[in-house]
């Protein structure tokens, strides 16, 4: 296992600096940052050589990225157009979207991960048919539909909660939102449960678990839920960095200032620093967590061990 740790580690790096680099050349593409720092009035030359100067923008984009990535590993993402660092950005927006990805992973594995047990273990019944239409409306619906409803109906209309989250964004304010983030996820959890526990419930291994006279109970959760949740945990595994990067619909409409936020504004301002610094973590995320993934297959199915 050591061993497997090492190697995935080691391979992490070229795909962290290829990934980086793509993102790094796709920014720079974006159009001109000077223009979107000097606003709807053109800069005149003078100050647009000495902005460019100012955040070396005036070098090859490789000399850039080669700069740009070893202030990285010292920890020094840049500073944004506005003169602030951008890990003071990302220590006020990362704690707010890791607690709305926290809400929203518990709703998928939660009611995902419940729905789906029950919906594969009653397949072709009428609640089988009922969940699979639901998830399926819910897959339909744009995400900022589903929020600006949920808005509307529990914030302006009923009261029961607060249109806009506050600048604290506790756990209690995140509720609806984490909710409107994971709808889609949740409801492919829910599908992708369902396939998994009816296709191994015909598998022999549970076959023989029944005739050894177990108790369903046992048969279900330590047999049929524990191989079944194998795809299950890929999908929500790499969807904890697709929830976190994509929250940007999601945290504009309730007004929450995290990490979607921040690359709204950044690419709204052209600032490449703030764009490049945040998606470069959330690179970092995602290839940790697929590590992660991949070292709890052998704590769900035994029989899978690494060199």
């Amino acid at each position: 296992m050591g061993r497997y740790v090492v190697r995935r580690l080691l391979q992490m790096i070229p795909v962290f600096i290829g990934s980086t680099l793509l993102i790094f050349l796709m920014v720079n593409v974006m159009g001109d940052p000077i223009a979107g720092l000097c606003g709807d009035k053109q800069c005149d030359a003078a100050t647009s050589a000495q902005l460019k100067k100012e955040f070396g923008l005036d070098k090859p984009v490789w000399q850039q990225y080669l700069t740009y990535m070893g202030h990285v590993f010292t920890g020094d993402f840049g500073t944004a157009f506005n003169g602030q660092k951008v890990t003071e950005l990302m220590a006020t927006a990362f704690p707010v979207t890791i607690r709305l990805t926290i809400v929203a992973i518990l709703f998928e594995i939660v009611i995902g991960i419940t729905l789906g047990v029950i919906t594969g273990l009653r397949r072709g019944r009428p609640v089988d048919t009922s969940v699979l239409l639901l998830t399926l409306v819910v897959i339909s619906v744009p995400t900022f539909v589903t929020g600006l409803l949920l808005q509307l109906l529990l914030g302006v209309e009923w009261g029961w909660i607060k249109p806009s989250v506050s600048t604290d964004a506790t756990f209690g304010e995140l509720i609806v939102p984490g909710l409107v983030l994971a709808s889609v996820s949740l409801a492919y959890v829910t599908r992708l449960t369902r396939t998994s526990i009816a296709e191994n419930r015909r598998s022999d291994y549970v076959r023989t678990a029944v005739a050894k006279g177990l108790p369903r109970q046992r048969v279900i959760v330590q047999h049929l839920l524990r191989n079944s949740l194998i795809p299950v945990v890929t999908f929500i595994g790499t969807d904890i960095g697709a929830l976190m990067g994509g929250a940007i619909v999601t945290e504009r409409i309730f007004n929450i200032h995290g990490v979607g936020y921040q690359l709204y504004q950044g690419i709204l301002r052209q600032n490449t620093q703030t764009v490049v610094g945040f998606v470069t973590v959330l690179v970092l995320v995602f290839l940790v967590a697929n590590l992660l993934v991949d070292l709890l297959y052998a704590v769900l199915d035994p029989r899978i061990r690494y060199a």
